[in-house]
């Protein structure tokens, strides 16, 4: 057998293990506007066969639908007038990984592009690249990581849906935050995960169960950007799709029941072209110039691009004091209590946003830090002093309290639409605010239990 990478093949070692039989089916993916992976999985000999660079197409909904997969009016991109035509999907051949959860196949992730080649904005790894893009014009290079939480449950998929995604099961019955024996009580799930992750190319570095019942997470080390988020996107599916070969069921919603939510801290620094680190400096704490001004720049910006943090109607109930979910646009020193929490010296000194939940887009969220960051280097911020204390009393910003005021405060931020473009900007606020009408429109368990009977 040909060897690979890590289980990342070049693309001349995926030819050859297309050639030798050991691998038949390649995934070509791109990333929705929900962060969840869509495409189509083709036969590994016709893919090099009849497609010389790999483009296949699909139908432009695929950036203009909602979580059902729901043909929506009002996109600038595609329409039922515009006949809902093909985009292509180029992939991206150094994005190559090995899916070992299932037999022979590897996964391209694809960029997407108009049918005559022209980068399409609204696509978030596209959003993502040009937020790249400006960090190179500076000579930098991002380096992220993302912590995903989960919880666990004894139903199939099947069975939850069936039951309404009422009374299920947790693996746990209580917080195992920390307890090896109760990481312990699946650890054949976790595990199977942890290796095929692996063996997917990422670098795990460990598991460790959570507060919510049932709740874990396990964690990877960092990578460039884009890399991280294709990492991050394909993790979330491979344990779901691990999950359902078990018999189990797992959710990344933000906010699952009135307990603790499933966060996805997002940890970032940058480097320069000698691959030295650019937030380590002379200023107080060991800072940079550069540090203290892209931190400004996120306490000041990340209302604006909150959307983008916290894209759905679910994320906001996280944001719940005494909770581990940020209320207050703070920063401080090791401080979890704030948004922005800053961690590690020298070369490892880093910021944590702890805004995302489990539910994020990391192309969206990495690129709106950046965007916020640039913003406050360009405008030389000011950064103020450390949080020290409890910010959920504090008298400071706050993380918006629902879609519908982060979607203003997207649609309206001068900042967002210099960093982004008006298309992307607007293409993002038309599909919140069709999530916002969506939930408006729905009548809940929770309306039905207070006001059947007792109203």
């Amino acid at each position: 057998m040909t060897t690979h990478n890590s289980g990342r093949p070049s693309r001349e070692e995926l030819v050859a293990l297309v050639e030798e039989g050991e691998i038949d089916t390649i995934i070509v993916a791109i990333t929705d506007m929900q962060g969840r992976l869509q495409g189509k999985r083709l036969d590994a000999s016709y893919f090099f066969d009849e497609l010389a660079d790999g483009v296949v197409e699909g139908c432009s909904y695929l950036l203009a639908s909602d979580v059902d997969m729901r043909t929506v009016d009002g996109f600038a991109l595609t329409s039922w007038e515009r006949g809902y035509g093909d985009l292509a999907f180029k992939p991206d051949f150094s994005s190559t990984r090995l899916v070992p959860w299932h037999d022979k196949t590897v996964i391209i992730f694809a960029d997407v592009e108009t049918v005559e080649g022209v980068p399409v904005a609204p696509s978030p790894r596209q959003i993502l690249l040009a937020q790249v893009a400006r960090l190179e014009e500076r000579g930098w290079t991002g380096i992220t990581g993302t912590e995903l939480e989960f919880i666990v449950f004894e139903d199939t998929y099947e069975q939850a849906w069936e039951a309404g995604y009422r009374d299920m099961t947790p693996v746990n019955q209580y917080n195992v935050d920390y307890s090896i024996q109760g990481t312990s009580r699946i650890e054949p799930l976790l595990g199977r995960i942890r290796r095929s992750m692996r063996s997917a190319g990422m670098v795990v570095e460990s598991v460790k169960g959570e507060c919510n019942f049932g709740q874990h997470e396990v964690a990877f080390k960092y990578d460039t950007l884009v890399e991280k988020s294709d990492e991050h996107s394909l993790f979330k599916l491979g344990a779901k799709e691990i999950a359902a070969q078990e018999g189990v069921s797992l959710t990344f919603m933000a906010k699952y029941d009135q307990r603790e939510g499933n966060s996805c801290h997002i940890h970032l620094s940058l480097r320069d072209k000698d691959n030295q680190p650019v937030f380590a400096g002379d200023r107080d704490h060991g800072f940079s110039d550069v540090f203290e001004q892209f931190l400004a720049g996120l306490l000041a910006h990340s209302r604006d691009f909150s959307m983008l943090l916290a894209p759905n109607i679910n994320s906001y109930k996280r944001f719940v004091a005494g909770s581990f979910a940020p209320t207050a646009l703070l920063w401080g020193h090791d401080n979890r209590t704030c948004a922005f929490r800053v961690v590690g010296h020298g070369p490892s000194l880093r910021f944590e946003c702890r805004i995302p939940g489990g539910d994020v887009n990391p192309y969206l969220a990495i690129a709106a830090l950046v965007a916020a960051g640039l913003q406050g280097v360009d405008d030389n911020l000011e950064l103020g002093p450390a949080f020290v204390g409890n910010a959920y009393g504090a008298d400071s910003a706050r993380v918006p309290t629902t879609l519908a005021e982060a979607t203003d405060l997207f649609d309206q931020s001068l900042v967002a639409r210099a960093a982004f473009g008006d298309e992307v900007v607007d293409h993002y606020v038309h599909a919140a605010r069709v999530e916002v009408d969506a939930f408006n429109a729905a009548v809940t368990d929770w309306e039905r239990y207070r006001g059947f009977e007792r109203l």
